[in-house]
């Protein structure tokens, strides 16, 4: 890097697309003294809206920015959102698409990322900036604004969004594209939209731009006052309980929130994306908590007088609806780096990062711990539910049920695999059932509960961490979605097991039907017939010749003896190995407890099951409660 005669930084000529791509090439992430290039590469499909401008950037930078053929739009963000979970959001992929139906393909994408707040970086090409061609092919035409576009769709989904008319725009934009995805409380997809025209645009740019940056991520304290009041609700607690999301996880605050758990005697219940925060035999484990949880979370939330949030949302899942918690005296204390969760339930706020403040709670409370009864109590629902799991893993049901199916994927893992999965029954089965030992192990999509994910997920699971061996469990219903992607995973040369359980159709919003009173209605993968009804003759899908005609090894198996042989010989052989598995509709993993979700029932019905269905719910709903101050008021249901 030099100056010119008068001083000036010196400058280097390139296209805008060519710039974009030299610049994400030096973008390094440093947390806890750790140093990482941030891209992994790129991963993309051409058209027009890119061919000549970022794509030719891509080709002409070479292998040390990787570029990845995809076969869907959406699923290659999902590859990149799979991917960042298990780096804990210290590694990315940017993902790169054409214009019009390319562009929108990754929507989906994009709310999974931000929701879940996991970092992926989306370009997509857009119409001419000149206009003189409009209208171009796949252009969105406005007739009351000339500068809409397709693309507009990202801007209610995305952390940040930009539209790059100018070459020299990207010198101002694409550091607050770092910014965003590497902010712990404001990550998420990002959307930079690049007209083709402009993607080519030679521009002098500044070579400091193109100098390796190091984006150090700090560990924010909480407000000394809200500590030391902290402090004190804790002391005056007697049955309190840890809730432990995401943020324990991506803050690597696992080891000192179970040091925290031991040293005061607090129990520790799990989200998804903070399931494997303590090891599922720890004595103050409960696993997950819920709607989906295991019986004694459920049972110490409903009398828990202090909930300690550690990185989570408080998701209707996670909190039942608002009806977990029936202390009238339930107070809250809210650990995340994120200002909007942190307030949630009036609880204190300690806006900090979990690692950094549960470390200063810890020191702060001193030699403070719970009654040992109160620990006793919280082991004996540990042994009480991991005797449950083992009679739900053994039932000896023919066909195999989905438990028996988790619980043979488990005991065929070894240290270090990885579970992936996304919408359906198996997340919520899994979040009981699944024994973790680590929080990478899991790797469960459930901020949006994309069908779909479960694939791409887990290639970017895959590509993450090499060493770990990723099993992915999908539905028939999720597998339908995306199987174009196990020839992405062939293409990869990846090591991946995907066991799909074929249980006839929508088993998950099958129960929920059920729920509300309409009998499964809609959620049967059978034939139309004469009757106007899917009343008729199952469909006869043949997935395993789908999956070989893709590229994977597939075995079908029928008993838990032919299915622990196929998932260790899958380990063995390596490649894209998928087993198929038929389960029943009917045999499922019950729930526990305050497991209620609100599921919104008719008011009125000339269905007796509907009608049913709605005292139960009103009968539910009644312990709902809104928790904006302490000792809530209860919802006021509409009568009939």
């Amino acid at each position: 890097m030099g100056r010119d005669r008068r001083g000036a930084m010196a400058s280097v000529r390139l296209t805008t697309g060519q710039a974009i791509v030299r610049f994400l090439q030096n973008q390094y992430v440093e947390f806890d003294g750790e140093r990482n290039r941030f891209f992994a590469g790129c991963w993309g499909i051409f058209g027009h809206g890119n061919i000549g401008g970022i794509a030719q950037g891509l080709q002409q930078v070479g292998p040390d920015f990787p570029y990845h053929l995809a076969r869907n739009e959406q699923s290659m963000v999902h590859t990149a959102v799979g991917f960042a979970k298990l780096a804990n959001r210290r590694r990315a992929y940017a993902c790169l698409t054409s214009i019009g139906p390319g562009a929108t393909n990754m929507v989906t994408g994009a709310i999974t990322a931000t929701i879940n707040r996991v970092p992926v970086l989306l370009m997509a090409g857009d119409s001419f900036a000149e206009r003189v061609q409009d209208p171009v092919l796949q252009q969105m035409v406005s007739e009351s604004a000339g500068d809409v576009s397709a693309s507009d769709v990202f801007r209610p989904v995305v952390r940040y969004f930009d539209r790059i008319s100018r070459p020299e725009q990207i010198i101002a934009a694409l550091p607050e594209v770092m910014r965003v995805l590497t902010s712990p409380a404001d990550t998420g997809a990002v959307m930079l939209t690049v007209p083709q025209d402009i993607q080519t645009y030679a521009f002098d740019f500044p070579e400091e731009m193109f100098e390796p940056r190091t984006w150090r991520i700090g560990r924010q304290r909480p407000d000394v006052e809200h500590l030391a009041e902290a402090v004190e609700w804790i002391k005056a607690a007697e049955r309190p309980l840890i809730f432990a999301g995401g943020g324990a996880r991506y803050s690597e605050a696992t080891e000192v929130i179970q040091t925290f758990a031991e040293n005061h005697g607090i129990p520790v219940a799990e989200t998804h994306a903070g399931k494997g925060t303590l090891p599922y035999d720890h004595a103050l484990s409960l696993g997950g908590a819920g709607v989906a949880g295991t019986r004694g979370a459920n049972l110490i939330a409903e009398s828990a007088d202090l909930i300690i949030g550690v990185g989570t949302r408080y998701t209707d899942f996670v909190t039942a609806s608002k009806t977990a918690f029936q202390n009238p005296n339930v107070r809250f204390v809210n650990v995340n780096v994120f200002e909007h969760d942190v307030v949630k339930h009036a609880a204190l706020p300690l806006v900090g990062d979990a690692k950094a403040t549960m470390q200063e709670l810890d020191g702060l409370l001193g030699d403070h711990s719970t009654s040992q009864d109160y620990r006793d109590e919280v082991l004996q629902h540990n042994l009480d539910w991991d005797a449950e799991v083992e009679r739900l893993y053994h039932l000896g049901k023919d066909p195999i049920s989905q438990g028996e199916v988790i619980g043979a994927v488990e005991a065929a893992g070894a240290p270090g695999d990885v579970v992936v999965t996304s919408a359906g029954s198996l997340p919520g089965d899994l979040l009981k059932l699944w024994r973790c030992r680590e929080a990478l192990s899991y790797q469960v999509e459930y901020g949006y509960s994309v069908m779909g994910y479960e694939i791409p997920g887990g290639i970017g699971a895959a590509l993450a961490d090499r060493d770990r061996h990723v099993t992915v469990m999908v539905g028939d219903g999720s597998y339908l979605m995306q199987p174009v992607d196990i020839a992405v995973a062939v293409q990869e040369q990846i090591d991946i097991t995907i066991v799909l359980v074929d249980n006839l159709g929508f088993s998950s919003v099958g129960r929920v039907s059920e729920q509300v009173g309409s009998e499964g209605f809609g959620c049967h993968f059978q034939a139309r017939t004469e009757s106007g009804w899917y009343d008729g003759e199952p469909l006869a899908v043949d997935y395993p010749s789908i999956t070989r005609g893709l590229g994977a090894t597939t075995t079908v198996v029928a008993t838990p003896a032919e299915l622990a042989e196929a998932l260790a010989a899958a380990r063995t052989n390596g490649g894209v190995q998928c087993v198929y598995v038929k389960t029943d509709w009917h045999e499922r993993v019950p729930g526990y407890a305050s497991c209620w979700w609100d599921m919104a029932t008719a008011h009125v019905s000339e269905m007796p099951a509907v009608q049913a269905a709605r005292k139960d719910y009103e009968s539910e709903k009644s312990r709902q409660r809104y928790l904006m101050i302490e000792g809530g008021p209860h919802v006021e249901t509409p009568r009939a």
